[in-house]
C-alpha cells in the first residue's frame, strides 16, 4: 500500500473511537460457548469425517498391490478383486464425506445463526452515544461485510479446512504404518511448510485486520456523502466529497493489492516445500527398494500417500487466507457480540419496548421543587422518595468533553405524577429524558427506576416524534410492544388512543399491510400507533418526547388527548411541545443551560416571572395574534440536540 493510503488508514484510526475488537483468546471462548449446545452434532461431525477420511486412504495400498501383481507378473484376473474393492471404496468414501461435510455445514450454519441473533441484539442495546463516535461505517461494515466472511468461511473454507486437516494427519499414520522411513523422508517438507505457515499468519492478521478498518472507513465516507448529497449539490461540494470518497477507496484498495503480494508470495514458498519433500520420499524408495525392505508397490503406495498430501496441505494453508480473514472479522463481531456492556439496555422509541434499567448507583433524593423565584437548580432534601418514584441524582452528562449538556440535576418523579419538561432550545430536555428512558447513561450520577409491573413487561418506555411503521399487517406492528395481544386487545389499545374509528375503516383493518409498499399513514395517524403500543406494552413509567410535534394544528388536539390517555395511570415525563401540555401537567420543570431552574404547577410559575412565565407569555402572545391569520400551534420550545 502507497504511503497516502497508509496516511488515511491511520488518520481514520485515530480519528474515530472504533466498537471493540476481541482478542483472539476471547473470541476461541465464545466459540466454545456457541458449539457447546450443539456437541453432539460436532462429535458426529469428527467421527463421519474421520471415517470418511480413513476409508479414502485405501486407495494407495490397493494401487500399490495392483503393481506388485504386474510386477510379479500375476494374471490378469488376480487385478479384478483390487479393482472391486477401488470402486467400492470410492463409494463408501464419496457417502461418508457427503455426510460428513452435510454435518459440517449444518453444525457452521448453526453457529453462525446465533452469532447473527446475539450481534442484533447487542448492537440494538449499545449506548447511542458509543455507536455515535464509531461512526455508522463501523457497525454496518460488521453487520454486511464481517458476517458475509464468515458466512462464506462456514459454508465454503471450515468444511474443506476439517476435511484437509484430518486428511494430512491419516495420511502421515498411513505413511508411517508403511515404513517409518518413508513418515521421516515426508517430514524433511514440514519445516518449509510450517515457516511459510508462520510467516504468513505473521503478516497476514494485522494486514487482514488493518484491512477492515479501512474497508469500513470506506463504507463510512459513502454513507456520509450519499446521506448529505442535497447539501453537497447545494454547495458545490461534489469534488471534495469525491475526493474523500478516492481516498479512502484507495487506502481499502491499497490493502487488498497487499494481501495479493502477500499470497503469491506465499504459493512460491508452498511449491519448495513441495519439491522437497517428493523427492525425498522417492529417494528414499528406491532405497529401500533396492536394499530388499519394501516391495515396489509398497514405495509406489508412499509416493501416491505423499502426492495426495499436496491437495490437503495446499487447501490447509490456502485456506488460511480465508481464515484470517474469517478471523478478523468474526474477532469483530464477537469484540460486540461478547463485549463488556458499557451501558444499558435501550428503551424502545415509539413502542416502548425497554427493559427495567438503573443506569447509575447512589442514593435517591427528592429535589422536585426547585426555588421557584430566584430561578437558580433546586436544593438536595434529606427525605427518601416513594417507593416506585423515579429519581435522577446528581446527573451530568456531555456527548463532548468540555461541553457539558446537564450539570448536577436531581429530579424526582412521584408515582403516577405527569410532569412536563419545558425550557429553550438547547436546555437539555431531551437529553435527559433519553437518560431517563435509559437511550444514553449519564456521565455522572444516576437514574432509578421502578421494577416492571407484577404481570411482566417493560419499566420504562419512549415515544419521540421519529415513530416508524414496519412493513407488514398493522396488527403485527402493534403486536411489537405485546405479541401475545389478542386482536380485543389491540383494538381497546386503539380506541384509548382515538385510533380505532380509522384503523376499522381501513381496507382491511388490523390485517391492512401499513409501512414500506402498503397504506400510507399520516403522521398523526402513525404517532397514534405509538401511543397505542405504549398503551399495550403498559409500562409504569412512561417519557415522551415531543410525541405530538408530527401533527399539525388540525391533529396536535387530538393527539393531546391520546397522549394523556395513554400514559393515564402511569408515572410520566413530558417533554412538551405546546405549553398548553404543560398547563395540563401535575407538576412543570423547566430547564436552562442544562439545569432545572424551576419546578410548580402552571400558576404558580406564571405568578414567580421567572423563565417559565416568559416562554407562556411569548406563547400566548403567538397565539392572540394569530386569530386572524392562519396559525400553527407550535411552542418556542424544540427539543435540544
Amino acid at each position: 500500500m502507497s504511503a497516502d493510503a497508509a496516511d488515511v488508514t491511520g488518520e481514520i484510526t485515530t480519528a474515530r473511537e472504533l466498537l471493540p475488537t476481541a482478542t483472539p483468546a476471547r473470541t476461541r471462548a465464545a466459540l466454545r460457548e456457541l458449539v457447546r449446545p450443539h456437541r453432539r452434532t460436532a462429535l458426529a461431525c469428527l467421527a463421519t469425517m474421520v471415517a470418511a477420511t480413513a476409508v479414502g486412504l485405501l486407495v494407495q495400498p490397493l494401487l500399490g498391490h495392483m503393481v506388485d501383481l504386474v510386477a510379479g507378473h500375476r494374471p490378469p484376473g488376480d487385478l479384478t478383486l483390487p479393482a472391486v474393492l477401488l470402486v467400492v471404496v470410492a463409494l463408501i468414501q464419496g457417502g461418508a464425506t457427503a455426510l460428513g461435510l452435510s454435518l459440517v455445514s449444518q453444525l457452521g450454519e448453526s453457529v453462525l445463526a446465533r452469532l447473527r441473533e446475539l450481534f442484533v441484539d447487542r448492537a440494538l442495546r449499545l449506548p447511542l452515544e458509543q455507536v455515535e463516535k464509531a461512526g455508522t461505517g463501523d457497525l454496518s461494515a460488521r453487520v454486511t461485510r464481517d458476517v458475509a466472511r464468515v458466512g462464506e468461511a462456514v459454508r465454503s473454507a471450515l468444511p474443506e479446512l476439517v476435511r484437509s486437516v484430518l486428511a494430512i494427519v491419516l495420511t502421515l499414520v498411513a505413511m508411517a504404518a508403511l515404513d517409518w522411513r518413508f513418515l521421516l523422508a515426508a517430514l524433511i517438507a514440514v519445516p518449509v511448510q510450517a515457516h511459510t505457515a508462520r510467516w504468513y499468519v505473521r503478516n497476514a492478521v494485522p494486514l487482514y485486520a488493518r484491512e477492515r478498518i479501512a474497508t469500513g472507513a470506506q463504507q463510512q465516507q459513502l454513507l456520509d456523502t450519499i446521506a448529505g448529497a442535497g447539501t453537497v449539490r447545494a454547495y458545490r461540494l461534489e469534488e471534495e466529497h469525491t475526493a474523500h470518497v478516492t481516498e479512502r477507496s484507495s487506502a481499502a484498495v491499497g490493502m487488498t493489492m497487499r494481501g495479493v503480494e502477500l499470497v503469491l508470495r506465499f504459493y512460491n514458498r508452498l511449491h519448495v516445500a513441495e519439491y522437497t519433500g517428493l523427492a525425498a520420499v522417492l529417494v528414499t524408495g528406491f532405497f529401500l527398494v533396492r536394499a530388499g525392505s519394501v516391495s515396489i508397490g509398497t514405495a509406489t503406495a508412499a509416493a501416491l500417500y505423499f502426492h495426495s498430501l499436496f491437495s490437503p496441505v495446499n487447501s490447509a494453508l490456502v485456506l488460511l487466507d480465508d481464515a484470517q480473514t474469517a478471523t478478523a472479522a468474526l474477532n469483530r463481531l464477537v469484540g460486540v457480540t461478547h463485549g463488556p456492556a458499557d451501558g444499558p439496555a435501550p428503551a424502545a422509541a415509539d413502542s416502548g419496548n425497554a427493559d427495567p434499567a438503573d443506569t447509575g448507583s447512589g442514593d435517591p433524593t427528592d429535589t422536585g421543587s426547585a426555588d421557584r423565584n430566584t430561578g437558580s437548580e433546586p436544593s438536595t432534601q434529606d427525605t427518601e422518595p416513594p417507593p416506585g418514584a423515579v429519581t435522577v441524582v446528581g446527573v451530568h452528562h456531555a456527548y463532548e468533553p468540555g461541553r457539558p449538556v446537564l450539570r448536577d440535576v436531581h429530579l424526582t418523579l412521584r408515582p403516577g405524577e405527569r410532569v412536563a419538561l419545558v425550557g429553550p432550545s438547547g436546555a437539555g430536555k431531551t437529553t435527559l429524558a433519553k437518560l431517563i428512558a435509559g437511550v444514553h447513561r449519564p456521565a455522572a450520577g444516576s437514574v432509578r427506576l421502578p421494577g416492571a409491573r407484577a404481570t411482566g413487561g417493560l419499566s420504562v418506555a419512549l415515544v419521540t416524534q421519529e415513530t416508524h411503521v414496519f412493513a407488514g399487517p398493522l396488527a403485527a406492528d402493534l403486536r411489537l410492544a405485546r405479541d401475545t395481544a389478542g386482536d380485543d386487545e389491540l383494538r381497546a389499545a386503539l380506541a384509548t388512543v382515538d385510533a380505532l374509528d380509522w384503523v376499522e375503516a381501513l381496507p382491511d383493518g388490523l390485517a391492512t399491510v401499513v409501512g414500506e409498499g402498503g397504506h400510507r399513514l399520516t403522521p398523526a395517524q402513525v404517532q397514534q400507533l405509538a401511543l397505542a403500543r405504549l398503551v399495550l406494552a403498559d409500562p409504569p413509567v412512561a417519557v415522551l418526547d415531543e410525541a405530538t410535534a408530527e401533527a399539525g394544528s388540525t391533529g396536535a388536539r387530538l393527539l393531546e388527548r391520546a397522549a394523556a390517555r395513554a400514559i393515564e395511570g402511569r408515572t410520566a415525563l413530558v417533554v412538551a411541545h405546546r405549553l398548553t401540555q404543560a398547563a395540563a401537567a401535575d407538576r412543570i420543570v423547566v430547564m436552562e443551560d442544562g439545569r432545572i431552574v424551576e419546578s410548580g404547577h402552571h400558576d404558580e410559575l406564571c405568578a414567580a416571572d421567572g423563565t417559565y412565565a416568559s416562554l407562556w407569555q411569548a406563547w400566548s402572545g403567538t397565539r392572540a395574534h394569530a386569530d386572524h391569520p392562519p396559525h400553527t400551534d407550535t411552542a418556542p420550545t424544540p427539543k435540544d440536540h
